[in-house]
């Protein structure tokens, strides 16, 4: 199991940044994906990783956290995120841990766990960024 895991403080209250994450839509496109499709607890994203198209169908899932999603279909054999949002001094941390496994029949040569990983932490840090102005001022 692979593990990417990416903390931000935000300069606003937690009420605030759950609310601007409750936009899935919005929130999945911060983070880089070319086509985002959210239908209820259900949402399908693409982007494209080096040479491949990652297509991936999410589940959002019931979680002490403030927003967890599961891959229902995918290239990975599994892969779960969680969202935690919790107040500090003046605002909120936002905490993002995605857990994941590879299916090596899938993915090859093409795409390897560095990769998926650099390539994860982008899109988490750019979800952070897009909250940042969002909640700005």
């Amino acid at each position: 199991m692979q593990t990417v895991t990416v903390s931000r403080r935000v300069d606003a209250p937690p009420e605030q940044v759950r609310a601007a994450m409750d936009d899935l839509e919005a929130f999945m496109l911060a983070a880089g994906f070319t086509e985002v499709t959210v239908d209820g607890e259900e949402m399908h994203l693409e982007n494209q990783v080096g040479l491949a198209t990652v297509t991936l169908d999410l589940r959002i899932v019931e979680s002490e956290t403030d927003l967890a999603y599961e891959q229902a279909d995918g290239f990975f054999e599994t892969m779960d995120t969680e969202y935690r949002v919790e107040p500090v001094d003046g605002g909120s941390e936002v905490t993002a841990t995605t857990d994941f496994e590879l299916d090596v029949a899938l993915v090859g040569q093409i795409l390897d766990a560095t990769v998926i990983k650099r390539q994860r932490r982008h899109e988490l840090e750019s979800q952070f960024d897009w909250l940042e102005s969002e909640l700005a001022g």
